[in-house]
């Protein structure tokens, strides 16, 4: 079988500004972490991708964390048969050495760049440093108050829903997915991340990615408000009793809801992506349960409240899409300072290290 490329996302720009699932990229027992240093430019994501294709290539599956705010980027790449994972580890995912030395390590590719020259862009640096973040602020506030209108529509499907019948549906569910399944005297290891993401091109989302050549995949169908991220926690959580591990993908808009759980030991998938509106193994439909009646006296609001939201998320998009050319300028100040040639094999030793964990 070829190797599996899997595309996630290890942190969002959210409603809570940018938020952070890094501390599941690796489980603690990782062989080696080698965390990335240096400014824009210097090469990071480059090295990542250069070493993760060369690893697809001989046959390992490997996992691409991607950048939020900028999807053509990556932030990290694990090998999970090797137990070996790359982490970028600059602002705003600061990430710091929990074990140095026995596993993780630091790499600084600003060890690569020439200082006298770097010097003489000081004041363009820090003007563009000053201004990505000031674009990253507003696109924060757009996206802050998305949050109030999300709610109130939430609200207004919750008043219309029967949730007695969603609990009836979600139990028998559960007993169907997880009826011949033997408990195991453990409890299962859950992993947080998103797949998919708000960026500078949009809401951008790799689930297909994340669920290639999974066997059944339900889909479960549903507006705002009517249960979908309840139901996906409530199974999950079946599936962590039950000893099995389980991998938690995360709406972009609002972190802790839940957007599709992987339970890859039984081979099984829920999600809410429209990926799988038509190929699915099968429709959990949660609108079947709404009182349509309720819902049309609040017509007018609900669309007032739509367009106000896609209207604000839009603003957030247009900010960070600013943000990302303006950290397209500050890059021009490192790219012709660095040497290349010294990173390049720099890429090539740390290859070779991460081969040495071949069995």
């Amino acid at each position: 079988m070829a190797a599996n490329l899997k595309r996630v996302f290890p942190g969002g720009n959210t409603s809570e500004g940018f938020y952070s699932y890094y501390d599941y990229l690796i489980e603690n027992d990782a062989n080696r972490i080698f965390v990335i240093k240096g400014g824009p430019g210097v090469g990071k994501s480059s090295m990542m991708k250069r070493i993760g294709h060369e690893m697809i290539k001989r046959g390992y599956d490997v996992e691409f964390h991607h950048c939020s705010s900028d999807n053509n980027s990556i932030d990290g790449i694990v090998i999970p048969k090797l137990r070996v994972a790359m982490v970028d580890g600059t602002a705003p995912h600061i990430v710091d050495p929990k074990n140095p030395g026995a596993v993780d390590e630091i790499i600084h590719l600003g060890d690569y760049w020439d200082l006298e020259k770097m010097k003489g862009n000081r004041e363009e640096i820090l003007k563009s440093n000053k201004e990505v973040g000031r674009l990253f602020q507003r696109a924060y506030k757009f996206l802050r108050a998305c949050r109030p209108i999300a709610e109130d529509i939430v609200n207004k499907y919750k008043e219309a829903m029967d949730f007695g019948k969603v609990n009836v549906q979600t139990i028998n569910l559960i007993n169907k997915i997880f009826e011949n399944i033997t408990t195991e005297p453990k409890i299962g290891k859950e992993r947080h991340l998103f797949g998919s993401a708000i960026t500078p091109n949009g809401h951008i989302e790799y689930t297909d990615t994340i669920l290639n050549n999974i066997g059944k995949i339900y889909h479960v169908k549903g507006n705002m408000g009517t249960g979908k991220s309840t139901l996906l926690e409530k199974i999950y959580k079946q599936a962590l009793l039950k000893g099995l591990d389980v991998e938690v993908y995360h709406t972009p808009l609002i972190p802790q809801k839940i957007e599709t759980i992987l339970i890859k030991d039984i081979n099984i998938a829920l999600t809410i992506s429209k990926m799988y509106e038509q190929n699915n193994y099968k429709i959990i439909d949660l609108d079947k349960y709404i009182d349509n009646k309720i819902i049309s006296k609040y017509k007018e609001e609900l669309d007032y409240d739509k367009k106000m939201l896609n209207d604000l998320l839009q603003q957030g998009i247009l900010n960070i899409n600013r943000a990302k050319k303006e950290h397209d300028i500050m890059e021009t100040y490192y790219i012709p300072n660095m040497k290349f040639e010294e990173i390049e094999k720099r890429k090539n030793e740390i290859l070779k290290r991460i081969l040495s964990y071949e069995k």
